[in-house]
C-alpha cells in the first residue's frame, strides 16, 4: 500500500517523567487518535436524529451514526434554502445546530452545504424582484454563517455555478439573479458575504462539471478577487467508476490553481451501472436500484482505488462521500452500508485504508535522555507510558518535550 510521505511528518519527542526528569528506557505506547486529513461522508442523519421524536426511528439512526462514526472525521450537513428554510422566517435551525453540535462533539468537522444554489432554492422567494432575492441571498448568508461560526466554520458557499446561468428546466430565483448580475459577480458578493460573516471559515466553491469551463469560471473568479479557500469537485460515478485516467487528469488540470481541492461529493454504486444516454442523472428516476453481490465487490474495489490516488495527491484535503447508505439520492446502492444498516465490502476496504494503512501505532523504547522519535500520519495522538499518558499534535515536524503528570492528559 502506498504511503505517500507529504501525510507524514516526523515526530522528535523528549519525554520527562512526573518529576521532571528524563524518563529514561521507559516503553512507551503512541496511537494515532484524529487525522488531519478529511475523510468525509454525508451526515444528513444526524439532522434527522436530532429531530425525530419517534424512539424506533431515533435507535435505528443511533446505530447508523455508530458505524458513520467508526469511519469519518468529518460530515456535510444540510442548508439547500428551500429545506432549511421552507417557509420564509421559519427555519432548521433547532435540529441542524444539534447534529452540528452532536458531530462536533465526537470529534468531526462539520460542513454547511450549499449556501447559493439555483436547485432545492426556496420558492417563496420568487415574488420578490431581483434586487431583493439578491438583497435576501446575502442576507441569508449573513445570518446562517454567523449564528453557526465556531461550529460549523467550512462551506460550500454556491453551488454548480457553470449551470446556474443556463438552467432551464425550471424558473428559480437564483438563475433570475445569476442572469442579471452574471456569475462572477454573484459569486463574488456571495463570497463576501461569507467572508464577512466569518473571516476564519474555509470556503468553497463547488461543481459536478470537471470540463474547462469550470476552470475559465476558477480563473475569472480569482482574478476578480474572490476569497476561494478550496476548489471542490463533485465525482458522483452514477455510471461508472471514472478511473484512473480521467481521476488523473481531473486531478492535473485543477491542481494548477495551487489551491487546496475537496472531492465533495462521491459516489460509487454497487449495482447496475446507469445507461451512459442519460445526460443529467436525475432523470435517471427508477422504483428500485437493487445492490448486488457482484457490485458490492466492484465498488469496494474502485473506492479503495480512487482513495488511495486522492490520498497521495499533495493538493487533494478532503473526500466526502455522498451517501453512507443505500437508497438515497435516485434511490442508488451507494452506501457504505444497505438500508437496513448492515455494512458493505467497501465499509471494510475504506476502514482498512483509513484506520489500519493509514493510521499510526507504534511502540518506543526511550533512550537514556528520555528520548523517542518516529515517522507517523498527521493527526492527533496520545501517548501512554507507566509514568503517564498525554496527547499531542503532530502536523508538521515536531520536536516538543512533554511531561507526563499521572494519568492526566493535556
Amino acid at each position: 500500500m502506498n504511503h505517500p510521505s507529504h501525510r507524514q511528518a516526523e515526530a522528535r519527542l523528549r519525554i520527562l517523567g512526573p518529576d521532571g526528569a528524563p524518563a529514561a528506557n521507559q516503553t512507551i505506547q503512541i496511537d494515532q487518535v484524529s487525522h488531519q486529513f478529511l475523510f468525509g461522508c454525508g451526515a444528513f442523519d444526524a439532522v434527522a436524529w436530532a429531530k425525530t421524536r419517534d424512539e424506533e426511528q431515533k435507535a435505528f439512526l443511533a446505530e447508523r451514526l455508530q458505524k458513520w462514526l467508526a469511519l469519518f472525521n468529518y460530515g456535510t450537513l444540510p442548508f439547500y434554502w428551500g429545506r432549511y428554510e421552507p417557509v420564509e422566517g421559519q427555519t432548521a435551525y433547532p435540529e441542524t445546530m444539534a447534529a452540528a453540535k452532536w458531530l462536533r462533539e465526537q470529534g468531526v468537522q462539520v460542513k454547511g452545504h450549499p449556501l447559493c444554489w439555483h436547485t432545492a432554492c426556496a420558492p417563496w422567494l420568487m415574488q420578490y424582484s431581483n434586487a431583493e432575492i439578491l438583497r435576501r441571498q446575502l442576507e441569508r448568508i449573513h445570518r446562517d454563517v454567523t449564528a453557526f461560526r465556531g461550529v460549523i466554520d467550512l462551506w460550500d458557499v454556491i453551488n454548480e455555478v457553470v449551470i446556474m446561468p443556463v438552467f432551464d428546466k425550471y424558473d428559480n430565483a437564483v438563475t433570475r439573479i445569476c442572469n442579471e448580475v452574471g456569475p462572477v459577480r454573484l459569486v463574488r458578493e456571495v463570497f463576501d458575504a461569507a467572508r464577512e460573516s466569518n473571516p476564519e471559515a474555509t470556503l468553497l466553491i463547488n461543481d459536478f462539471n470537471t470540463s474547462p469551463a469550470y476552470e475559465r469560471l476558477l480563473e475569472q473568479l480569482l482574478e476578480a478577487g474572490v476569497p476561494i479557500g478550496a476548489i471542490g469537485i463533485q465525482s458522483h460515478q452514477h455510471q461508472g467508476y471514472w478511473g484512473l485516467e480521467k481521476l488523473n487528469d481531473v486531478l492535473a488540470r485543477f491542481s494548477r490553481f495551487g489551491l487546496p481541492i475537496h472531492f465533495t461529493e462521491n459516489t460509487l454504486i454497487s449495482g447496475e451501472i446507469m445507461p451512459a444516454y442519460i445526460e443529467d442523472l436525475n432523470d435517471w428516476q427508477v422504483p428500485s436500484w437493487p445492490s448486488t453481490p457482484e457490485g458490492e465487490e466492484r465498488q469496494a474495489r474502485e473506492i479503495t482505488e480512487m482513495y488511495s490516488v486522492l490520498f497521495a495527491h499533495p493538493l487533494v484535503e478532503a473526500i466526502t462521500t455522498w451517501d453512507f447508505n443505500d437508497g438515497c439520492w435516485l434511490k442508488a446502492p451507494s452506501g457504505f452500508v444497505r438500508e437496513d444498516n448492515s455494512e458493505k465490502p467497501s465499509y471494510y476496504a475504506l476502514k482498512k485504508l483509513i484506520h489500519e494503512d493509514w493510521e499510526t501505532h507504534v511502540t518506543l523504547t526511550t533512550d537514556a535522555e528520555g528520548r523517542a522519535v518516529f515517522t507517523g500520519y498527521k493527526g492527533g495522538y496520545r501517548l501512554h507510558s507507566p509514568l503517564g499518558s498525554r496527547t499531542f499534535s503532530l502536523r508538521d515536524r515536531l520536536e516538543e518535550t512533554i511531561q507526563l503528570s499521572g494519568d492526566q492528559e493535556s
